[in-house]
């Protein structure tokens, strides 16, 4: 994962914790503060107006609860405590303020203490702000008390909306990542799976004429080499994906192309080294094609190969096919094995037909793979272009 990656990530999660970002916390704090004054400082001075000095003392606790706002992200608990005992103050002071509006900081603490907390915490903090309800109906409050209780309810609502919110943002994140590691990990089985496969045969085969005919065991260990060099060109390509520092100090090295149909002839040399015959046969062309359309074909392919290098008893020879349709690119890889191959979604790790599955899929596109009746094993793949 690169840089923003990880200060996205690190951003989720000071969300779980509620700590905002600082810019977020001061526009909630002045958004806040601005209501409480509006909705707050002008009742307490007309009610108080008669009264010097319950007017002041009034005020100072209004502003109190303005100064308390700036820690509600952080510690809105103790916000929530220190609001809600200074708003009953206001209201026992000047009771021609409302409970409602006397304990408006507290319910703007509430919403944000149900945004930012566990659902236990916010439903005990609920439950401790309609207690004051009571001293409401000890003064024969009316209506007042209902709405109390209503605008305390729709606070601690709006608040579990928001946490929703960032619940889905947070799942969407997670849901991300998975995928783009389910992807480099398709992408390294790719490369290694293949690359190791043909390791595998031409070591076996210098072994078996290294005494006797040491220039075609040089032969098959250079094919070896070139196996190696490919794989790990094609290995850089995808750690990329991982962070700028993977290719620190290559700034000055040419680009190696990546992964494409256009390669498809090299890809094919890498198992010709190992005696085994490939075809390659292109009808239409296939390039401009989507890069994500291109990558699947050419993992498809590459995928195809390795298993009947690996799986198919006595296969020699492998056609490879690759029609462009026009609305779809068909992919068909056949081999003359003599028995039906036994690879299948447990081959290779669980990567092996399960991961041409999903790479036809994420395209929108489907595969099949099978025994054919008349001996070897086919795999055809449909990817749709349009699609894509």
């Amino acid at each position: 994962m690169d840089a923003s990656t990880g200060r996205q990530n690190d951003a989720f999660a000071g969300e779980t914790r509620g700590e905002l970002p600082p810019r977020t916390a001061r526009a909630l704090w002045g958004g806040s503060a601005g209501v409480v004054v509006a909705a707050l400082g002008i009742p307490v001075s007309v009610a108080g107006a008669e009264d010097g000095r319950r007017l002041i003392a009034a005020t100072a606790l209004v502003l109190v609860q303005i100064v308390a706002l700036r820690w509600q992200t952080r510690a809105p608990v103790l916000v929530l405590a220190a609001n809600t005992v200074t708003g009953i103050a206001v209201w026992a002071l000047l009771p021609a303020v409302t409970l409602t509006g006397a304990l408006l900081a507290a319910q703007v603490t509430l919403c944000v203490l149900s945004a930012t907390r566990p659902r236990r915490v916010s439903s005990g903090a609920l439950a401790a702000m309609c207690l004051p309800v009571a001293l409401a109906f000890g003064t024969g409050g009316g209506a007042g008390p209902a709405v109390y209780v209503l605008t305390v309810v729709l606070a601690w609502t709006l608040g579990q909306w928001r946490r929703a919110q960032q619940e889905r943002v947070r799942a969407e994140a997670r849901r991300a990542v998975a995928e783009e590691r389910a992807r480099i990990a398709r992408d390294v089985h790719d490369v290694v799976a293949h690359t190791l496969s043909v390791m595998v045969v031409q070591a076996a085969a210098a072994d078996d004429v290294f005494t006797e005919r040491p220039d075609q065991a040089r032969q098959a260990l250079r094919a070896v080499e070139t196996a190696a060099r490919s794989a790990l060109g094609e290995l850089r390509l995808t750690l990329r994906a991982l962070g700028p520092e993977a290719d620190e100090g290559r700034a000055g090295e040419p680009r190696r192309p990546g992964p494409s149909l256009a390669r498809l002839d090299e890809l094919a040399d890498t198992v010709r080294a190992t005696g085994m015959t490939v075809h390659v046969h292109h009808e239409g062309p296939t390039d401009g094609l989507p890069a994500a359309v291109d990558l699947a074909a050419y993992r498809i392919v590459q995928e195809a190969l390795t298993n009947a290098l690996r799986h198919a008893a006595g296969a020699d020879e492998v056609s490879v096919r690759v029609t462009d349709e026009g609305d779809c690119v068909r992919i068909t890889v056949v081999d003359n094995g003599r028995t039906a191959q036994v690879f299948s979604a447990g081959a290779g790790a669980g990567r092996g037909l399960v991961g041409m599955q999903e790479r036809a899929r994420l395209v929108g596109g489907s595969l099949h793979a099978g025994p054919r009746p008349g001996g070897g094993f086919e795999v055809t793949a449909r990817l749709p272009v349009e699609r894509a």
